[in-house]
Order: C-alpha cells, then structure tokens, then sequence
C-alpha cells in the first residue's frame, strides 16, 4: 500500500472539503441564483403562456358559440324573408287576377254594348229595309203611287208588324 491515492491524508482531506465549499458559494452566488431566475422566469413565462392558450381556448369557444347564434339567428330570418316573400308574392299573384278579372269584366260589358249598338244599328238597317221593300211590294200590289199620307201610315203599319215580331 504504498500507493498515495489510496492512503488517507489529512492534509489532501481538508482542502478537498474547504475547495468544496468554496466552490459551492461561489457557484451558490455567480451560478445557482441566476439559473434559478432563469428557471423562475421561464417557469412563469410558461404559466403565463399556458393562461393564455386557456383565455384563447375560451375566446375561441365564446366565439364558436357567438357564431352558431348569429347562424342561426340568419337562418331564421332568411326562413322569416322568404316566407314573407312568398306571401307577397300570393298577394300579388290575387291582386294581378282581380285586376285582370276586372279588366276582362270591363272589356266583355264594353264588347256588350258594342253588341247591343250594332245589333240596333242593324235592326234599323232591317227596319228600313223592310220599309222599303214593303213600300215596294204595296206600290206593285197596288200598281200605283200612294199619296204622302197614305206612304206615311203604311209605314208606322209596318213598323209596328216589325216590333210586334221582334217582341
């Protein structure tokens, strides 16, 4: 055992402790308190970090929330428009067929009494016609000329026979 590592000396032991110790303080001082602050600053950087990805987890569902209200709330409006419209449109749709109802009401009376106007239009037509040609038949019948008086009787005679078969 002559080997002096293994031998235990005194001398070697204690200023293998005091070297220790010194090195502990100044690592305790210029080393430990700063990586602590920096561990500490991390560590609250990273709750901070993991607050925040929390707060925007929230903001996020707050506003998923926010927007299924606004969808739905759009898709009762737009239902709400649409019904309305269609609505509208009904009513329209009866105004348009009473307006045209009455217009064909207006145009058939008017046809009616542009009916009733020719019709007496051609009744007096006939009416002279018939006149006329009684006037003619009388006169051949008669084989002479009958007085203005006489002309004049025969055809109120006649037109009363022509009323009288019209009625």
């Amino acid at each position: 055992m002559d080997n002096p590592l293994v031998q235990p000396d005194p001398g070697l032991f204690l200023w293998t402790i005091l070297t220790f110790l010194v090195l502990l303080v100044l690592l305790a001082k210029f080393a430990w308190k700063p990586l602590l602050a920096l561990l500490d600053r991390r560590e609250e950087m990273i709750r901070l970090s993991l607050d925040d990805a929390e707060k925007a987890k929230q903001e996020l569902q707050r506003l998923q929330q926010e927007s299924k209200e606004i969808l739905s709330k759009a898709r009762v409006e737009a239902q709400s428009i649409l019904a309305k419209s269609r609505s509208e449109a009904e009513k329209l749709k009866g105004e348009l067929r009473q307006e045209a109802k009455v217009q064909a009401d207006s145009i058939l009376r008017d046809a009616e009494k542009q009916i009733q106007v020719e019709t007496e239009k051609a009744l007096a037509v006939i009416k002279n016609e018939v006149v006329d040609l009684s006037l003619l038949v009388a006169s051949k019948l008669i084989k002479k000329n009958l007085s203005k008086k006489d002309n004049q009787s025969l055809i109120e005679e006649s037109l009363k026979q022509v009323e009288s078969f019209r009625s």
